[in-house]
């Protein structure tokens, strides 16, 4: 049985719907999941200042959060954040920056990994935030797994190196991004089956 770890960060709650699709077709697939959010590090009189995200934070407020043993433990990870001026968010950030002490002992490496994002606009940055946590991937010492254009739903969403949500009007998942979603995460599963072999 393959382990998976899901990490991501969410303000507005696409992030979390992505991660949660994700966890449901691992699951499905028979992989034992640990779904993630990582800590909210904005000051709480920002967060409450937005009612969406004030909304969200207090929905996901009893879920766990993540932990560098969740990376340790994993035999595969997909991270996922919103985009924010064509990078992760600092939330995101700041839980990556826990993890030096399992970079030093080469526990971050040889596990398959994949990224994916969300932003409001079409052109919103989100192939440089996936290209970024590729970028952090590739200093574990990880097996990048990108979707690439292996199915045809990629032809769709158009986007080779994980997967991004455009929200516009609506962060609600369509099937094109749910098809992706489940693309990902079985190809994720596929290869780090293969690496445990």
């Amino acid at each position: 049985m393959t382990k998976l770890a899901i990490v991501y960060y969410s303000s507005f709650g696409t992030g979390h719907a992505m991660a949660t699709r994700l966890a449901e077709t691992a699951e499905g697939l028979g992989a034992e999941v640990r779904l993630r959010r990582v800590r909210e590090t904005a000051p709480d009189e920002v967060v409450q200042s937005v009612e969406g995200w004030a909304a969200h934070a207090a929905s996901v407020a009893d879920q766990p959060v993540a932990e560098p043993d969740d990376l340790a433990w994993a035999d595969a990870v997909i991270m996922g954040s919103g985009t924010r001026y064509g990078h992760v968010t600092s939330q995101l950030q700041s839980f990556i920056d826990t993890l030096g002490p399992l970079w030093q002992e080469g526990k971050l490496a040889d596990k398959a990994y994949a990224a994916f994002t969300s932003s409001q606009t079409k052109h919103g940055g989100q192939e440089t935030t996936l290209e970024a946590m590729n970028t952090t991937f590739a200093h574990f010492g990880g097996i990048i797994v990108p979707p690439g254009y292996t199915d045809q739903v990629k032809f769709n969403d158009g986007n080779p190196y994980g997967v991004g949500k455009v929200t516009g009007e609506s962060a609600e998942l369509d099937e094109h991004d749910l098809a992706a979603l489940d693309h990902l995460v079985t190809r994720l599963l596929k290869i780090a089956g293969k690496l445990a072999a």
